[in-house]
């Protein structure tokens, strides 16, 4: 069995009892906290929507790694509206192919994990993951000396994206 190693994520993964908790509430919610500040490039907010927001995560796996997250303070699908749930797919779709366009991804990892014990970071603020994929972005640098190369600056990323909402 293959593992994916990622240590350059361990002070994101550690649980600090508050945020990886399935009930917290949208009070101590860190995406709901960010939301509620208008500091959008220092929260890596790329844009606003009608129903979702569209973000860089903070702790990516790859350069251009984007967030979408309801509005809302939800867990799961079924407590999203239909309109909502239609509008984060759109932006799905929309960040993929501003990944392949504009910062020349070749392919994209989208997904979700919902609940604790699927892996979510943050159980309790449902979010979809857009991860741009690169020919030859996993090699041994990892594993051999625990390093992730991801070449680019946040705000740099995010400004040369948030152009393209």
């Amino acid at each position: 069995m293959k593992q994916l190693y990622c240590p350059w994520r361990s002070s994101y993964s550690k649980d600090d009892g508050r945020t990886k908790q399935n009930d917290t509430t949208e009070k101590e919610c860190v995406f709901c906290a960010q939301f509620k500040q208008k500091d959008d490039n220092n929260n890596l907010i790329v844009k606003r929507f009608k129903h979702n927001i569209i973000m860089l995560n903070k702790f990516p796996y790859n350069a251009g790694h984007l967030l979408i997250l309801p509005k809302a303070h939800v867990s799961d699908l079924s407590q999203m509206t239909p309109e909502a749930r239609t509008e984060m797919m759109e932006l799905v779709h929309k960040s993929t192919k501003v990944a392949r366009e504009i910062i020349q991804a070749q392919g994209a990892n989208i997904g979700m994990n919902i609940g604790k014990i699927a892996g979510a970071g943050i159980p309790a603020h449902l979010h979809m993951h857009v991860v741009p994929r690169y020919l030859g972005d996993t090699n041994f640098m990892a594993t051999i000396a625990e390093t992730k190369n991801i070449s680019f600056d946040l705000k740099e990323m995010m400004q040369k994206i948030k152009a393209h909402f």
